[in-house]
């Protein structure tokens, strides 16, 4: 049923795996997560310290996977999982019925040139639109972060319009523009790869 939780399954590519985030992955988020630059366009400030990645990995778990789950993106060595942190990735505001969601990502700015999120966006992409049936795969990316546009548009993303004042960080509001990849879109781009 579409609207039941879904497993965190474990995904591969070519250099990667990605598994369900857990609080054992605190350090290595806390590369990106603490550092103020990589943590600039999201919706959260840099967290201060390791302890506080861990509660924030802790709070996320809470979120039941109908709605949310996230990623560990690691290295793969000799076809093991045991390389070295990458970055996050993730969906959230799944809404079933309409068949959408939206993902988000992170990397760690050490990694950044080397196509690790384009090739681990690819796995979440495929989980959305096959094992979670989504239709609209949908990602808000503040106008001034053009990496993350730039992955967006490699990604097969086309952007839709600005939302303005969409969030609140730190008190001060921030506007978003709207990304999306239909599904037509997604297996066209497949083919043509």
């Amino acid at each position: 049923m579409a609207g039941e939780a879904p497993a965190v399954p474990e995904l591969e590519t070519a250099r990667l795996s990605l598994r369900a985030l857990g609080p054992a992955d605190a350090e290595g988020l806390h590369q990106a997560y603490g550092d103020a630059e990589a943590m600039r366009f999201w919706d959260l400030p840099a967290s201060a310290d390791v302890a506080e990645t861990e509660r924030r990995i802790r709070f996320s778990l809470q979120i039941g996977t109908a709605w949310h789950a996230a990623w560990a993106v690691r290295t793969r060595t000799d076809g093991r999982a045991d390389g070295r942190f990458v970055g996050m990735v993730n969906y959230h505001d799944r809404q079933p019925w309409n068949r959408r969601l939206a993902v988000g990502w992170i990397l760690v700015p050490a990694l950044r040139g080397q196509g690790l999120m384009t090739e681990a966006m690819g796995a979440l992409l495929a989980h959305g639109f096959g094992a979670l049936d989504a239709h609209r795969i949908e990602a808000e990316i503040e106008p001034q972060n053009l990496p993350s546009e730039r992955l967006a548009r490699r990604l097969g993303f086309r952007r839709e319009g600005l939302l303005r004042d969409r969030l609140q960080v730190a008190g001060r509001a921030r506007s978003v523009a709207m990304w999306s990849l239909l599904r037509p879109e997604w297996e066209a781009g497949r083919v043509s790869s």
